[in-house]
């Protein structure tokens, strides 16, 4: 069955728009309890999480209301960050996890992501039969078996000493300065509190949320705030986290910006080095940049490339029994600790290595020199399909033609959002801008 509401990372959209409305949530909410309560016997618990979107309240409630509807009790967490979701739900014996969160989009947008009882996020069988559930709709549970929601106060808590418990036993950061942008979200206060326990004198941004300033002009997708700070107080090193701090981009003292894919270089090499590296495979997406599956051949190692989305890259690992994958968008994902990217905890891990080796995050941070990559988007109308005009079709066809032997063409929907986007990767960049705006331009002229 084709998913209909599922995107690459749950359900995601504009708040009171179709599919993220109240009434939908309410729908999700029933059909998901539905589906991991299977029997009408024993205690059966989810665990929700949220982000500091103000639609998380409306969402919230809604979701609670279609759960305990099905008999299921709700443990309401509030605002963690998403890999608390997934550490939690396993640790509280929940069957399901919920996090509210459209992660790095604007706050206007907000959305829905599912973790199992293993707190490993669903697989596409799981979403399908759900979608199926919410067509159909649900059999609610009869008046004397309805469930019940209880706030957890310590849940935040909870997170921050696992997360503690990932740094190396008996090092602290004292000493380093460090700029810690959170985004206006769901890390405000966990990530500041963990890196001044370990020792840090911390430079805190976007730690004020109002409900519509998450990710605004602050955090991964937008590092250059971060970037000033750096300097302007003159840091060791800035940390980005986005809206649900799952992704981190990170900051060296000059002012530069490292990726996902030069934290996943490094982590891989030390790991290798210590023979932590499972295999020699580092896991990560299709986007990921030529340069770094270089820097891994040149060491003996290999790089596992799979779709674009982080729930792909921790399918792939749990198949392989690969412990370090990620993305260049800054999710890094280590199952030795967590089971979904933590921003927080890769941040940590940098730090660390900062203190080991006393180098400074400059030589740090910069493992490869990425091939150009150039990566451009277009919006289109969803009841349109780009990809499938005749024009949009010849344009990408003598891309791959021109490129062939000298680099890589990707092109694919956006699993969060209405965009296309066109990647391109070449030494040539004169080539690489040329056939990366010639196939935006046919797909603009498509809708």
């Amino acid at each position: 069955m084709a998913r209909k509401l599922f995107g690459t990372d749950g359900v995601r959209g504009t708040a009171n728009i179709h599919p993220m409305t109240a009434d939908m949530a309410l729908r999700i909410g029933a059909a998901v309890g539905r589906h991991f309560r299977q029997d009408s016997k024993g205690v059966h618990r989810v665990v929700i999480g949220k982000d500091t979107r103000q639609s998380g309240y409306m969402f919230e409630n809604a979701l609670t209301a279609g759960l305990t509807s099905t008999g299921m009790n709700v443990l309401l967490l509030g605002p963690v960050p998403t890999p608390a979701v997934g550490l939690l739900t396993p640790s509280m014996r929940a069957d399901l996890g919920i996090m509210i969160s459209a992660s790095h989009n604007p706050a206007a947008d907000n959305g829905i992501k599912f973790f199992g009882p293993d707190g490993f996020k669903l697989s596409d069988a799981d979403e399908a039969e759900i979608e199926a559930l919410i067509e159909t709709g649900v059999e609610p549970a009869q008046a004397d078996n309805i469930g019940r929601a209880k706030r957890i106060d310590d849940g935040r808590f909870r997170y921050q000493e696992r997360v503690k418990s990932t740094f190396p036993a008996g090092m602290r950061l004292d000493g380093l300065k460090v700029v810690l942008d959170c985004a206006n979200g769901a890390a405000y206060k966990a990530a500041p509190e963990v890196l001044w326990e370990l020792g840090a004198e911390v430079i805190p941004l976007g730690v004020s949320p109002n409900g519509s300033n998450i990710n605004e002009g602050c955090g991964s997708t937008h590092p250059q705030l971060a970037a000033a700070a750096v300097v302007a107080h003159g840091a060791d090193v800035g940390i980005c986290l986005d809206g649900d701090a799952d992704r981190v981009i990170l900051i060296d003292e000059t002012g530069q910006v490292a990726d996902g894919d030069q934290i996943m270089a490094l982590m891989a090499a030390r790991w290798a080095e210590e023979d932590r590296l499972r295999d020699g495979v580092l896991v990560a997406t299709v986007m990921s940049n030529l340069g770094l599956e270089r820097f891994l051949d040149g060491r003996g190692l290999r790089l596992e490339r799979t779709g674009v989305g982080d729930r792909y890259v921790v399918e792939a690992m749990r198949r392989g029994g690969w412990n370090l994958g990620g993305e260049q968008s800054g999710h890094i994902v280590m199952t030795d600790y967590a089971t979904t990217g933590d921003g927080l905890m890769a941040g940590l891990q940098f730090l660390g290595e900062m203190c080991r080796t006393g180098q400074p995050a400059s030589a740090l941070a910069h493992s490869f020199v990425p091939v150009p990559q150039l990566l451009k988007n277009v919006r289109y109308d969803p009841s349109v399909a780009p990809l499938e005009v005749g024009s949009v079709k010849t344009a990408i066809a003598d891309a791959e033609a021109r490129l062939n032997g000298k680099g890589r063409l990707l092109i694919r929907k956006s699993g969060t959002e209405p965009l296309i986007r066109v990647m391109a990767e070449c030494e040539d960049e004169a080539l690489l801008l040329e056939v990366v705006d010639g196939i935006v331009a046919e797909v603009a002229a498509s809708v």
